[in-house]
């Protein structure tokens, strides 16, 4: 008997915790294990993780007593071993355990831990599969318990260890995870109509048409089916949609039945791809202006001797359509292509587009999937084979988290909206920004970015013009629709003289009046939901706040609650104010649901649509919303920053900016930048085809520099001013900035660790140290909060400055009385 060596694994554990976790392979998995696959290991006295393997070894530790691995889950690796490349930067950059990028990339139904609860699926048919007596076993525990966590279902298991038997019943819908339960998803099927075998053959066909001609609607019926099938086709299709079938014939579901119950149709439910409402006629792009064609093959150039490139295009300047050709090219080339977009529930209109020119080639990857469909898409992209004639998605148009897919040929990567914050993870670990990760990503693979936006980040413009990355300017709208006009309407002057009406200026009613008479559509934005930012006394001045959060309340009106948009802590209106008993309690300032009441008293016969989170909260919500206001059934949208993002209306003629003072008065050195970025999007949505549109800006600083940039297009000075300021106070492009955020349930400690903390960091960083302060809300769901900001000079490496921070932090955790100190590091913060 030949005697193998011991083998070791090392494993990644979705943990946040430093470095690899070495297990013994025992021997009959030895032929089973390769880097990329899942095991099941125990870690601790009584947990379970599905654990992804890194490397195989015959190294030995010593020390401590080697585990082995429980059960192995895949034959295949479910990671490619050249993805770890990747994590392992997004941990080493954003200083963060491997375990919590693997937690951050991997969807849910691939990390199945031992208190992962899991869900019986009433629909699932059990007769109609073989399953095993363990599969049974579990699935009637199941049953009975509906929801049982995977510790659970090991002790219920015959074998002890039912890893194996969930991921088989996962596979095969008889049960879910719990991120299914939250999502609220369910599968998408749609019924179909097929003939019953009996009527395959043309003769009994032709005689059953015969048959049927005593019953006009129902011979109908049955010949527009054929026509759709088969007639119609170049080869037969054995089914057709029932709901398209009965809108096509304009008949009941009555004359369907009767047929049914002839036995002539039978009746199929298929599950649908849940964006297969995007597919529509498969069409080829538009023809290119000849400035798009100019700035097209400006790209290829770039592309060829760079690996990122930004084109710089001002708003409707068609930059879409450059995209899906760049898209087929590399489509050809049999590459796969990441489309990444800030947020897809924003981008509905852009994902439609797609889908149309590429059909099901194209796939979404999001959080709002489900969790059985995020792993389909995984394994779809990891199983791409540019040889196989099987339907594969090929383009993947996704948020931030589908940087993590595992392509095998990446050809392209695309960044739409660049400069756009959604890209950055706020929290948990890792915090990375998409667009930076796309960009080591692409040069780990060697694939190409083009980055795209009207209103570039300053710090990739400034890569741009320092020839770091290749720029491609388009300043021509497409089909020569001009830029809006934009004005200016003074706040300030417009409520000494009394000329208000609610919160609108003389000029912005007065062209909003003017674009409802002629039928065209107006954007009113502000950026701040709910009713009101807060209620006061008007007797003693007190104002509600949050009992989990330093914040004042926001008033709702729709359900006269006041509301904390922080941890949701939510009470009724007062009556009376609860310090001195007053009944004058007034709301102050607005969000958009105080606009849209006002609107409604100032515009009655206008049709008027909100758009914030708190109307699109539902899955469809936001799409309905788009819909309804392209085709003309709402005349008045009013939103927040989302009516900013990627929408593309034929026919509104007014945008209306309802308080520019509130972005340019932020605390923060990216305020300018992104008010210029919010203002000049938000206009970029006025315009006609044949028609110049016009933007109002209200705002109590009408000569503030930054809105006169945006009235005259002026990126390059706001640009240039910006890059002075950032240069004088050290800040990016010129200097890295690192964010640490403490946080403690009692604020004396937090002070006292924030202070010992400071003359640590002192000691090492000097001057590069700002802090600790009271970030601009200091406390969140009873967590007190302090910050620092360490600014680190390009010349010196931030690879030994953040050695060196971990040193300290180690050193601040394990002194006595701080273990209940959280403590974040943000790299890079927006």
């Amino acid at each position: 008997m030949i005697h193998h060596p011991q083998r070791f694994v090392d494993v990644i554990l979705p943990l946040p915790l430093p470095g690899k976790f070495t297990y013994s392979v025992p021997e009959e998995m030895n032929g089973e294990l390769q880097p990329g696959v899942r095991v099941i290991v125990q870690f601790g006295k009584k947990k379970f993780y599905s654990a992804l393997i890194h490397r195989i070894h015959n190294e030995e530790p010593s020390g401590y007593e080697i585990k082995s691995i429980e059960t192995v889950l895949d034959k295949q690796p479910v990671v490619h071993p050249e993805l770890f490349e990747f994590w392992e930067w997004i941990a080493s950059y954003y200083h963060c355990s491997l375990g919590e990028v693997m937690k951050a990339a991997l969807p849910s139904g691939l990390k199945l831990e031992s208190e992962t609860r899991v869900i019986f699926n009433p629909e699932f048919e059990e007769d109609k599969n073989d399953l095993s007596s363990r599969e049974r076993l579990i699935l009637t525990f199941l049953r009975i318990r509906k929801i049982s966590s995977v510790s659970d279902l090991n002790r219920a298991d015959e074998k002890g260890n039912a890893y194996s038997v969930i991921k088989s019943l996962l596979s095969r819908g008889a049960i879910s995870v719990e991120e299914s339960l939250r999502s609220g998803y369910k599968p998408r099927t749609e019924t179909f109509v097929r003939l019953a075998e009996a009527y395959s053959g043309e003769s009994r066909l032709t005689e059953l048409v015969d048959d049927l001609s005593r019953a006009p609607k129902q011979q109908e019926l049955l010949m527009r089916f054929l026509e759709y099938t088969r007639f119609g086709n170049e080869e037969a299709i054995p089914e057709y949609s029932k709901k398209r079938l009965l809108e096509k014939v304009g008949t009941t579901t009555a004359t369907l039945n009767t047929l049914i119950k002839k036995g002539v149709f039978e009746l199929a439910e298929r599950r649908v791809d849940r964006l297969s409402q995007y597919a529509g006629n498969i069409r080829e792009g538009f023809e290119l202006s000849q400035a798009q064609e100019q700035a097209y093959a400006e790209i290829e150039q770039n592309l060829e001797e760079k690996q990122v490139t930004l084109l710089h295009g001002v708003t409707s300047s068609g930059k879409t359509e450059i995209y899906i050709r760049l898209i087929k090219k590399y489509i050809q080339e049999n590459k796969q292509v990441l489309y990444l977009l800030p947020e897809i529930a924003l981008t509905t209109q852009i994902v439609q587009r797609l889908k149309q020119v590429f059909g099901d080639k194209a796939g979404i990857y999001h959080s709002r999937f489900n969790d059985a469909e995020r792993v389909e898409i995984w394994n779809k992209v990891l199983n791409f084979d540019p040889e196989s004639d099987e339907n594969q998605y090929q383009v993947i148009i996704g948020a931030r988290s589908s940087v993590f897919l595992p392509y095998r040929f990446p050809g392209l990567i695309i960044v739409d909206e660049e400069h756009e914050n959604s890209y950055k993870q706020f929290d948990p670990a890792p915090r990375y920004h998409a667009r930076d990760a796309a960009i080591v990503l692409s040069h780990l693979t060697g694939a190409r970015v083009l980055l795209g936006t009207a209103t570039p980040a300053i710090e990739s413009y400034f890569n741009a013009l320092s020839g770091k990355y290749g720029l491609v300017e388009l300043s021509e709208r497409f089909k020569q629709i001009e830029l809006p006009k934009i004005l200016t309407a003074d706040l300030r002057d417009a409520y000494k003289r009394k000329q208000m009406r609610g919160h609108f200026t003389p000029l912005l009613f007065e062209e909003i009046e003017k674009a409802l008479e002629a039928n065209e559509q107006v954007i009113l934005f502000q950026n701040r939901r709910g009713f009101a930012p807060f209620i006061e006394c008007k007797t003693c001045g007190w104002v509600p706040k949050c009992k989990h959060c330093d914040v004042s309340l926001t008033y709702h009106k729709h359900n006269n609650s006041l509301v904390c948009h922080y941890c949701g802590y939510t009470i009724h209106h007062p009556t009376n104010c609860q310090a001195c008993g007053s009944n004058e309690i007034n709301t102050k300032g607005f969000g958009t649901e105080k606009i849209e009441d006002e609107v409604s008293l100032i515009f009655p016969e206008a049709r008027i649509a909100r758009m914030d989170l708190d109307t699109t909260r539902a899955r469809k919500s936001f799409e309905k919303i788009i819909h309804d206001y392209d085709s003309g059934k709402i005349d008045i949208l009013i939103g927040t920053q989302m009516v900013t993002k990627g929408l593309d209306f034929q026919n509104v003629s007014v945008v209306g900016i309802l308080n520019a003072d509130n972005l340019l008065n932020y605390p923060d050195f990216r305020a300018y930048e992104r008010s210029y970025q919010l203002m000049a999007q938000v206009s970029g949505r006025a315009g006609r085809k044949y028609r110049q549109g016009k933007v109002i800006i209200q705002t109590s600083e009408p000569d503030h520099h930054i809105i006169q940039q945006v009235i005259q297009n002026d990126y390059l000075g706001m640009y240039k001013g910006q890059l002075a300021e950032r240069k004088h106070f050290k800040y990016p492009p010129y200097y890295r900035l690192i964010g640490l955020v403490l946080k403690h349930r009692d604020k004396r400690e937090v002070e006292r660790i924030a202070n010992q903390l400071a003359s640590m960091l002192k000691r090492s960083f000097r001057s590069r140290v700002l802090g600790p302060e009271d970030p601009v809300i200091n406390r969140i769901q009873n967590w007190y909060i302090k910050q620092f900001w360490l600014k680190i000079e390009r010349e010196i490496s931030i690879v030994s400055a953040k050695k060196k921070l971990q040193e300290i932090l180690d050193e601040v955790k394990t002194q006595p009385g701080n273990s209940g100190v959280q403590i974040n590091i943000d790299v890079d913060p927006m």
